[in-house]
């Protein structure tokens, strides 16, 4: 998608998401484990690349309502068939466990969904302003290595150092797709204990605590080196 934008010179690219698909996203993190910004569910707009911005305009309209406007317009729209099978995830979320909590437990569990999106964004908000204040203790000599020194952080809460890890981690496009609460607290444990440590994660991103630093190389490595040294 990154790539089609770039190649068409794209300023904006828009998707169709819609508050339903908000739901089902912050129910989906919730299910498998996440943190704040899991729980804030997609973002209305975030960068795709160096010059394009994605955005999701229909992020507060509900699904139903944009069908109806559609058929108001003799508007033909295409449906995913593979939206039906509940062999994904997702789609056992919307039509198994979405209704039974709607059913059992709560009519209004969207609204809730939504709520909590909506909070945990402002929290979210907050984090990322006090993250942006700590990114230029990084040293960040080349894109694919990075050290942070353990007394600039010694005084801040070990969830923020996770929060920059993780900023400092995206903005150099390491992959984050192995990358959960475990792996981003074992780094930042690396970060404030004193001892000598060397480990592999995923992605191929090497970290080794050097004397009072915390150096991260990206190798060429495969993520299955992580695994064989967990």
């Amino acid at each position: 998608l990154r790539q089609a934008a770039a190649d068409a010179g794209a300023r904006y690219l828009a998707t169709g998401h819609t508050a339903d698909d908000q739901v089902e996203t912050i129910l989906h993190h919730v299910v498998r484990g996440t943190g704040i910004a899991g729980l804030a569910g997609m973002a209305r707009c975030r960068p795709l690349g160096e010059a394009t911005t994605l955005i999701r305009p229909l992020l507060g309209v509900r699904r139903a309502d944009v069908i109806d406007y559609l058929a108001s317009l003799g508007q033909p729209f295409r449906d995913d068939s593979s939206n039906a099978e509940t062999r994904f995830t997702r789609n056992r979320l919307r039509h198994e466990l979405l209704p039974l909590l709607v059913e059992r437990f709560n009519p209004a569990i969207d609204e809730a969904l939504l709520r909590l999106g909506g909070l945990a964004g402002e929290v979210q908000s907050i984090i990322d302003d006090l993250v942006e204040e700590l990114v230029d203790q990084a040293d960040a000599p080349a894109a694919d290595r990075l050290s942070l020194g353990a007394a600039e952080l010694a005084d801040e809460p070990r969830y923020l150092v996770r929060e920059l890890l993780i900023r400092l981690w995206r903005d150099r496009g390491w992959p984050q797709q192995s990358m959960g609460y475990v792996q981003w607290d074992e780094l930042a444990r690396m970060l404030f204990e004193g001892r000598p440590d060397k480990k592999m994660f995923p992605g191929g991103v090497l970290a080794e605590r050097v004397e009072d630093r915390l150096v991260l190389s990206r190798t060429n490595q495969e993520t299955s080196a992580y695994e064989a040294n967990r």
